[in-house]
């Protein structure tokens, strides 16, 4: 099984289906990886104009656990598509030989971000996966 930290793409971009609202929308999704180890990765979603929630992802030797927390406002076929392009664009080329995908759903709003260093900044945040790659000056 390929595991989430063999993959180099920290910034994915897919296409969910049409939401159902009578157009042709289709809603471009952005995943943007904050954090990975061997068996888990976590991803902040985007959908070009408003943040819509995170998932964690975890791997097992045969099936693939996430939890998705998303914005109280998207409906259930919005999580439903959600649901299918984190399957195709994360899971799947993460582990394609899996037997299941369970999906933990919450939704909510974000009520922040926190941490111990109160210096913390998302820029900080996402440079972790980079460590090594620049030179102290300390």
């Amino acid at each position: 099984m390929d595991h989430p930290r063999q993959r180099a793409d920290t910034d994915l971009t897919g296409t969910g289906r049409d939401t159902g609202d009578g157009g042709n929308t289709v809603t471009e999704y952005r995943f943007i990886r904050e954090a990975r180890t061997a068996y888990s990765e976590a991803y902040a979603i985007e959908d070009g104009e408003h943040s819509l929630g995170r998932v964690d992802v975890h791997y097992t030797t045969s099936v693939a656990y996430a939890t998705l927390a998303v914005h109280h406002s998207l409906d259930d076929e919005a999580v439903q598509a959600l649901i299918a392009a984190i399957d195709a664009r994360i899971v799947s080329s993460a582990d394609p030989h899996r037997e299941d995908f369970i999906v933990t759903v919450w939704k909510g709003e974000e009520a922040g971000t926190y941490a111990d260093d109160s210096d913390f900044a998302e820029s900080d945040y996402e440079d972790e996966d980079d460590e090594g790659d620049e030179d102290d000056d300390a």
